[in-house]
């Protein structure tokens, strides 16, 4: 399905169907377009919803984690999306759904993380990508995933255009030390919702030892892994992928009051 994106007051974000609210974020170098499938799958019994963060336009000075959780709290008074919320982070997007759910308490009724940074991450294979090589630029993106091929022409053309831009590349080099300084392991005993963990067993960026180690911090989470998976499973192993959605969102589900 092609995702239609709304815009109210500044804000740019995909708003399909009615009901529970799953609200859905982004990468560092990710695009509302990853979550095409999630939308397409849940959004016939769900309310999805995806904020366009604004990684590469965002005030330098703001331009850090906790400037995006606070882009976050923002988009959700704008639209005023009934709470508590289910939401879903992948990569630097789970970063921020760590932080906004630890500041909002009672705002989140369930956590779906899925490669996050906040306590390791190599980004972009170690390195920022370098001005002007496209090769470069194509082989980095193909580290995300278990299959290069996923790495599409498209793709890599959006992210080779993004690091020709000096005002681009400076924001994103902000935000990803905004996530390395802000490691969330002395934290994480806080989480007390119901949460999920969906990692690539072939993830490089952050690797399974990471989700080993997010499992162990968050009080009750459920570990699962996907092989022949990288760092967006959602992307990846879409079937699968929504497949542990689909019995984590049933398993938890709150009772209706009658």
């Amino acid at each position: 399905m092609a995702l239609q994106i709304k815009e109210k007051n500044g804000f740019h974000y995909v708003d399909e169907g009615t009901g529970e609210v799953l609200l859905l974020l982004h990468g560092l170098f990710g695009a509302l377009s990853n979550w095409q499938d999630v939308v397409a799958e849940f959004s016939t019994q769900y309310r999805v919803v995806i904020p366009l963060l604004p990684i590469y336009d965002m005030p330098l000075t703001k331009a850090g984690v906790p400037g995006l959780v606070s882009f976050v709290e923002d988009f959700l008074a704008e639209v005023n999306l009934p709470e508590p919320c289910t939401v879903l982070g992948n990569s630097l997007g789970g970063h921020i759904a760590l932080v906004y759910t630890l500041r909002n308490t009672g705002r989140v009724s369930r956590l779906v993380l899925t490669g996050s940074s906040g306590l390791f991450e190599d980004s972009m294979g170690g390195s920022f990508p370098k001005r002007g090589n496209y090769a470069y630029v194509q082989e980095r993106v193909g580290y995300t995933f278990y299959d290069p091929a996923i790495a599409t022409q498209e793709l890599v053309d959006e992210v080779f255009s993004v690091t020709n831009s000096n005002a681009k590349c400076l924001r994103i080099i902000s935000i990803a030390r905004s996530a390395q300084r802000h490691n969330l392991a002395k934290e994480l005993q806080h989480i007390r919702v119901p949460t999920l963990l969906v990692w690539g067993l072939n993830d490089t960026i952050t690797p399974p030892v990471v989700a080993h180690e997010f499992n162990r911090l968050i009080r009750g989470s459920e570990l699962r892994f996907l092989d022949h998976c990288g760092h967006a499973p959602m992307m990846e192993r879409p079937d699968a992928f929504n497949q542990l959605l689909h019995q984590f969102l049933a398993r938890t589900a709150v009772p209706v009051a009658r």
